[in-house]
């Protein structure tokens, strides 16, 4: 997933009355304000009242879902042909402005501060998850090198203190 085309179905979506946050790995760079590295996908945030019009304006533009064991009904993959990727995590906005993802029951939620970043992806300003969660949504999971260079960068622009499952890479 190339800039051009994150850039091009932000503004599409947008002028569809679409509302998105960019996550994951771009929106990394797009806090950081540049293209620190090759993406084989776009990770995107949206709320569930948006779903079915993003899955058709997806669909008229070649994406189909990429059937997955781990997909959800608020987590799946679409991808088109030429291997393009948008990987949806689908919120549900509560009365505190939260996103909650997925069963309430599971407790999973982008907090309201999550969602008031903002960056830039070629030159376009592009909302996107904020800096200090996107550093602590980094966890949980193994980490990887990438996650470390990504969030090393974050912490140095945004002066945020390194979490400590990272100190692992600073030998």
């Amino acid at each position: 997933m190339i800039a051009v085309d994150v850039v091009s179905i932000y503004a599409e979506l947008e002028n569809l009355g679409i509302r998105i946050w960019i996550d994951g790995g771009w929106c990394v760079d797009a806090l950081l304000g540049e293209e620190t590295r090759p993406h084989t996908d776009l990770d995107i945030t949206i709320q569930q009242k948006d779903v079915s019009k993003l899955r058709h304006f997806l669909q008229t533009r070649g994406f189909k879902e990429i059937k997955l064991e781990e997909a959800r009904p608020w987590n799946f993959v679409l991808g088109d042909e030429s291997g393009r990727e948008i990987d949806v995590h689908v919120i549900v906005i509560d009365a505190a402005g939260n996103g909650v993802y997925g069963p309430a029951e599971n407790s999973e939620t982008y907090p309201a501060a999550s969602l008031t970043g903002t960056g830039s992806i070629n030159g376009r300003s592009v909302r996107c998850i904020s800096p200090e969660w996107t550093v602590k949504f980094h966890s949980g999971y193994t980490l990887r090198e990438k996650d470390f260079r990504d969030v090393s960068a974050l912490c140095k622009k945004f002066c945020i203190q390194l979490p400590e499952a990272f100190a692992q890479f600073k030998k």
